[in-house]
């Protein structure tokens, strides 16, 4: 890193806010520091978790984010310029390994990419749509005649979690395994009297996982794993920690990234039922701008850490190589110079070029996958629950939003309806003989 006299070092970051999306507090001003961070500095240096810069501003999120002198990696074996990856702060995890692609920089992230891509494409993801109406009708029938729900536990958490599974060729009804390590390590602080709880269930996640991989590599069966236990770059075999980081990568953005945005959804029409009918009534032509909107406005993943990777200056900002910084896709959302009336959700919003799933080389990959599975859950509720009424007292929001924008809990009422077919263990072994018979976790280009 260059060396700086203490008073040019003093003027580069002059520009000074205190910032902490871990702090409890930060859900609750959401709004109030995104203002105030956007007018008075768009990028900012906070002291907090051992110093970072804090890029809020649209214009400012979206050039950094495509700047060729920002990195993602995560030096785990210490091998390279020992940079730490997207997480702020830093925490050395159980099992040293990389959050997937997301810790690794070009040439290697596009070679571990382009493998994933034949599985997640477009039309790769419209094969699941019959497979996703059906899990979310057992998953409603199973509420439908009581008229009442919980849209996390009965609903939000269930479905992205069986599609995960199917789609990575691990066996459905192990879905109950990989849900709660999945959606806790999220939501559980690291100072809590659980965390060894869930450090455990995360482990039997992990073991579940490799031992999959192995069977896999034995005796093949379609998947994104089945992609990944084959590959190789320059005739070698990735190293299976590398795997299991991609692995854990897919299922975390899979869970509760969706879960989040379909139940901050949900809340949100239930306390505006006009709009709610409205999107039921014109949904040809506003479920994708609505869907687009939402997104916006929730942002289920609030941003990525990044480090500098060379000296440069960046929207005027000059950065030193070695430091850290903070992209907040949420805040670049709520940018009134690129979204007019930026804290109110527009259902038909037009040019709407959110930031929520990233930017550049490293936007997310399961996008596609969000995007249906999170209409499909939607369209689902509103036809058969249309009256429901959710319960703000038993709401339980994540305490922070520092990783995910998440619900835990989310409970509700509505008019009681008829079943429209068996119940959710009988539908899960259904769905797991379509996904046998008809090989629908097989890459769309092996498809017939």
């Amino acid at each position: 890193m260059s060396s700086s006299h203490p008073s040019t070092e003093s003027q580069r970051k002059r520009n000074r806010f205190h910032f902490d999306r871990h702090n409890p507090g930060y859900r609750e001003r959401f709004e109030a520091v995104t203002h105030e961070m956007h007018q008075r500095c768009p990028i900012a240096w906070t002291d907090t978790h051992d110093g970072h810069w804090v890029a809020a501003g649209n214009r400012e999120v979206f050039e950094l984010a495509r700047c060729p002198h920002v990195s993602n990696d995560r030096d785990y074996k210490n091998e390279r310029r020992g940079y730490l990856g997207i997480t702020i702060p830093y925490s050395e995890p159980v099992i040293p390994l990389r959050n997937g692609i997301l810790e690794m920089d070009d040439p290697e992230h596009r070679l571990f990419r382009a493998v994933l891509n034949p599985y997640l494409s477009p039309s790769a993801v419209r094969r699941w749509e019959p497979f996703i109406d059906e899990i979310v009708r057992a998953c409603l029938d199973e509420k439908i005649e009581s008229g009442q729900i919980d849209f996390v536990d009965d609903l939000a958490n269930i479905v992205p979690a069986v599609l995960t599974l199917a789609m990575l060729g691990v066996p459905l009804r192990q879905w109950a395994v990989y849900n709660e390590p999945a959606h806790a390590a999220v939501y559980t602080p690291p100072d809590s009297p659980d965390r060894d709880r869930v450090q455990n269930l995360n482990m039997a996640m992990g073991m579940d996982l490799m031992a999959n991989l192995h069977e896999i590599r034995e005796t093949p069966r379609p998947g994104l794993i089945d992609a990944l236990a084959r590959m190789e770059i320059d005739g070698e075999k990735p190293e299976e920690i590398d795997l299991l980081g991609i692995l854990g990568l897919l299922i975390g953005g899979g869970f509760d990234t969706t879960t989040a945005l379909t139940a901050h959804s949900l809340e949100w029409l239930s306390q505006h039922p006009a709009e709610r009918e409205t999107l039921s009534r014109e949904r040809d032509t506003l479920l994708n701008s609505a869907t687009e909107e939402f997104l916006r406005y929730f942002t289920p993943a609030p941003g990525d850490g990044r480090t500098i990777a060379a000296d440069c200056e960046v929207a005027g900002q000059q950065f030193k190589e070695g430091e850290r910084l903070w992209l907040s896709w949420a805040m670049a959302n709520r940018d009134a110079t690129v979204f007019p009336s930026p804290d109110e959700v527009v259902l038909d919003r037009k040019a709407n070029r959110h930031l929520s799933f990233g930017l550049g080389i490293h936007r997310c990959i399961g996008s596609n996958v969000a995007r249906t599975v999170f209409k499909r859950m939607l369209a689902a509720v509103v036809d058969r629950m249309p009256d429901f009424h959710c319960d703000p007292d038993g709401a339980v929001h994540y305490e922070t939003i520092g990783l995910i924008q998440g619900m835990r809990q989310l409970p509700a009422t509505f008019t009681p309806g008829p079943r429209l077919g068996p119940g959710l263990n009988e539908t899960i072994d259904e769905l797991q003989r379509m996904v046998h018979e008809q090989r629908l976790a097989a890459p769309i280009t092996a498809a017939p």
